[in-house]
């Protein structure tokens, strides 16, 4: 009996140290209590205000006793302005989250949370207030800085994503619809996904309840170390729904790094259109499978074509990392700093090749607009413009007057649609494109002008602000 007992202890030990070997050292996991006690201050609750114009609404330009105002109301239901009503400004408010990232009152945050604002509100968990300034955000990747003025302020861990594991356990800090500091958990759902918006961010997929206010809140992994921040949500009724998705925090800090020193983000550019490779197509090339990125079209004077890549080469490397699917091939570009020599391997063919190509930096929303459109002429805001003839003006009853053809950049961002028509500048009539050129052109970067426009029968002020990190 003492040798089965002795036995069986020494079988038990042995089982126990080959467990040990075997399973990878991992530092040891907070629990989520202790994360939150210990992390938790530094994650912020942000409120902006925007100041909006619009027309009051049922002012009648009649006096109220007698029966001509009933008969104008047939006309001009609760909720409808008549043309010319009087204009007032109306503070829009929005919600957000940040973290700090230095004691010396660094904040990371989502672009989309102050970009077009008039103030930014920090406020601690300890309650203070403070007003922030916007150091400077980048639309492409969703990522803000600001700053408070203060010292020896708790700042957050910044982890390693690329360490991160499916299934791995996540907890996300935020506001979701103003409930300041709320905590939420879930695990790693995947990594590097490509969202249809956004090509140069390999997002983090999660299935912790994110909400309207969550923006831009740390999402840590249990040692307490900030591995994402979180962006955005997918959604059918603009609520959670089991999919939320993080800007990995190495690609946002690289990103505030460069706001912070140069004012603006420097991306690699290649100058080319890309396609997925599908089955038939990989055949068709004698790939051994879909795999990489087919160059559809090569622009000219681009760095791909000084570079030699041509339309229908398939990019299987970009500077030694394999390119599996298409997506991969925008954002190795677009995290390349410009000017780097890049080896490229390339199936052209039906053979691999080597390229050595000089990445450029990549133009602004407007630049590369323009490059797409061919002879199209972006203004200075992000707008594609054409004069309305004799005609036009009799028909709409206008004398003056600008259609719409496209709208990017600043003004896509300021609700500025495809076939509206610019009616004013700053209180100007504008009647030829050129005239609305000069007009903005006086408009200082980071400060907006009011653009009357006419939407079918309506017509309203947007205020378009014009960026000043070449955004615009």
């Amino acid at each position: 009996m003492k040798r089965f007992i002795l036995g069986g202890l020494l079988g038990a030990l042995s089982l126990f140290a080959m467990l040990s070997f075997a399973a990878p050292v991992r530092a040891a996991a907070l629990d989520v209590a202790d994360l939150v006690e210990r992390y938790g201050p530094a994650v912020v609750n942000i409120s902006t205000t925007k100041i909006v114009q619009q027309r009051e609404q049922n002012v009648f330009p009649f006096p109220e006793d007698g029966d001509m105002p009933d008969f104008f109301r047939r006309f001009f239901p609760p909720g409808v302005t008549p043309r010319g009503a009087p204009m007032r400004e109306i503070p829009a408010r929005g919600e957000g989250s940040g973290f700090i990232v230095s004691g010396d009152g660094y904040i990371l945050t989502n672009a989309h949370v102050v970009q077009g604002v008039d103030e930014v509100t920090v406020k601690l968990t300890d309650k203070r207030k403070f007003t922030a300034k916007v150091v400077g955000y980048d639309t492409r990747t969703d990522i803000a800085v600001i700053k408070i003025s203060a010292g020896n302020l708790p700042a957050v861990t910044i982890g390693d994503p690329d360490k991160l594991r499916v299934g791995e356990a996540v907890v996300a800090i935020g506001s979701p619809f103003g409930f300041e500091n709320s905590v939420t958990s879930g695990i790693v759902s995947a990594k590097g996904r490509a969202l249809p918006s956004e090509s140069y961010v390999p997002f983090i997929q999660t299935d912790v309840a994110v909400n309207p206010g969550n923006s831009g809140g740390p999402l840590f992994n249990l040692k307490g170390e900030v591995v994402g921040v979180n962006s955005q949500i997918y959604s059918r009724s603009g609520g959670y729904q089991g999919l939320s998705f993080s800007i990995p925090i190495d690609l946002a800090m690289d990103v505030a790094n460069q706001i912070k020193t140069t004012g603006k983000v420097a991306r690699g550019w290649l100058g080319v259109a890309i396609q997925e490779v599908s089955s038939d197509l990989a055949e068709s090339f004698g790939l051994d499978r879909p795999r990489g990125a087919l160059i559809a079209e090569v622009e000219e004077d681009s760095p791909a074509a000084r570079g030699g890549l041509k339309a229908s080469d398939v990019v299987l490397k970009f500077g030694g990392r394999p390119i599996e699917d298409s997506g991969d091939l925008p954002r190795l570009v677009g995290n390349t700093r410009p000017g780097a020599q890049v080896p490229v391997q390339v199936w052209r063919d039906r053979a691999a090749r080597e390229l050595n190509i000089a990445i450029g930096e990549m133009p602004s929303d407007d630049k590369l607009a323009a490059r797409a459109a061919g002879q199209k002429s972006y203004s200075r805001g992000g707008l594609v413009l054409s004069e309305l003839s004799a005609e036009q003006r009799k028909e709409l009853k206008l004398n003056s007057g600008l259609l719409v053809q496209e709208s990017t950049g600043d003004a896509l961002r300021a609700g500025i649609r495809e076939g509206d028509l610019i009616l004013a500048v700053n209180n100007t009539e504008v009647r030829t494109v050129e005239q609305f050129r000069k007009l903005i052109g006086a408009v200082p970067a980071g400060k907006s002008a009011a653009v009357l426009i006419r939407r079918g029968n309506s017509s309203l002020y947007v205020p378009l602000k014009i960026s000043g990190n070449g955004n615009g």
